[in-house]
C-alpha cells in the first residue's frame, strides 16, 4: 500500500479546483479495502475511547456533486460503529418549520454530543452552494430584508460565509471537532455513474431527471465549490479535497484522515478508575464470585 500522506489533501492556502486530481487510485481494490478493513476496527475502538473520554464530539461533513459517493462512503467507513455512537443526518430541501428558523437551526440541533460522532450528508455549506446557483430559493426563507433576487448581493454571501465561520469557531471552541471532506469526482465519471442509474434496475432509484438539469450547471458549482472551501477552510475546520473518481481509495483517504487526526489529540483517553475503587477490585470480584 502506498504511504498516505493526509496534509496532501489538506487545504491550508487558496487553491483552484482544477489543480486537484479527481482519480488516485492507491493499489488494487482489494488490497485498499483491506487496509479500509484495518482502519476502521481502529477507528471503532477510538470510537469507545471518546465515548469514555466524553468530552469531544466529531463532526464530520460529506460535500460533493450527484453521484460523488456519499451514501457508499459513509456506509463503507463507519460500518464497524457501534451504532448508539453515531448519527447521519441528510439534509435535502429545508421543510416548513426548518424555513421557519435561521438556515443553520437545523445544523445546530444535529451536531454530536459530546462522545458521539454525527455524519451531515450534505451540510450547512448548501446555504452557500444551491443557493448561490439558484439564488430564487433564499426567498423562501422569508428573510426581512430580502424581497427579491436583487436583493442577494455579493454582501449577502459575503455575510454568510462570515456566519459559517463563526458557527464552525464557536462549536469547536467549546468540543467539537470537524472534518469537512470534499469528494471531488470529474464531469466524466458523473456521467459513467448516472448512465449506471439509468442501466441498473437495482439503482433506478437513485436517478432524477433533475440531476441531468443540475448537471448543465457544472460549471457554476465547481466556481462555487471552489469559493466556499478558500473561504471556510481553517486550522480548527480544515477542508479536504478528496479524489472521488475510484471509490476504494476515495473512502479509505477518509477513514485515514479522520483516524490519524483523532490519534493525534492524546487527551482522549479513558478515564481511570478512582483510587478507591482500585484498590477493592478483588473485594468486588470475591463478592460476585461467592455469590
Amino acid at each position: 500500500m502506498k504511504k498516505v500522506n493526509i496534509e496532501a489533501y489538506q487545504i491550508t492556502h487558496k487553491t483552484q479546483l482544477s489543480s486537484h486530481n479527481t482519480c488516485v487510485v492507491l493499489e488494487k481494490d482489494e488490497k485498499v479495502k483491506k487496509e479500509l478493513k484495518k482502519v476502521r476496527k481502529k477507528l471503532s475502538k477510538l470510537q469507545d475511547t471518546l465515548y469514555a473520554h466524553g468530552k469531544y464530539g466529531v463532526l464530520i461533513c460529506l460535500q460533493g456533486m450527484d453521484t460523488a459517493g456519499k451514501d457508499s462512503l459513509i456506509r463503507e467507513v463507519f460500518k464497524e460503529f457501534n451504532t448508539r455512537g453515531i448519527v447521519v443526518h441528510s439534509f435535502k430541501v429545508p421543510t416548513s418549520l426548518e424555513l421557519k428558523h435561521d438556515y443553520l437551526w437545523r445544523h445546530y440541533i444535529a451536531l454530536p454530543a459530546r462522545g458521539k460522532f454525527s455524519v451531515f450528508n450534505r451540510t450547512h455549506y448548501e446555504n452557500v452552494l444551491v443557493t448561490r446557483v439558484h439564488p430564487e430559493y433564499v426567498l423562501g426563507e422569508n428573510l426581512p430584508d430580502i424581497h427579491s433576487v436583487e436583493d442577494i448581493t455579493d454582501e449577502f454571501w459575503e455575510s454568510r460565509f462570515e456566519q459559517i465561520r463563526n458557527f464552525e469557531k464557536h462549536i469547536t471552541e467549546n468540543g467539537t471537532i470537524i472534518f469537512k471532506f470534499f469528494l471531488n469526482i470529474s464531469k466524466s465519471e458523473q456521467k459513467n455513474r448516472l448512465l449506471r442509474r439509468i442501466a441498473l434496475k437495482e439503482k433506478n432509484w437513485k436517478f432524477s431527471p433533475g440531476d441531468l438539469k443540475e448537471r448543465k450547471l457544472w460549471d457554476d458549482y465547481q466556481f462555487c465549490y471552489e469559493d466556499m472551501i478558500n473561504r471556510t477552510s481553517s486550522v480548527n475546520a480544515p477542508w479536504y479535497v478528496i479524489p472521488s473518481d475510484h471509490k476504494p481509495s476515495a473512502r479509505y483517504l477518509v477513514a485515514k484522515i479522520i483516524y490519524e487526526t483523532l490519534n493525534g489529540y492524546k487527551d482522549i483517553q479513558e478515564p481511570e478508575l478512582s483510587d478507591e475503587i482500585k484498590a477493592n477490585l478483588d473485594t468486588y470480584k470475591k463478592e460476585l464470585e461467592q455469590e
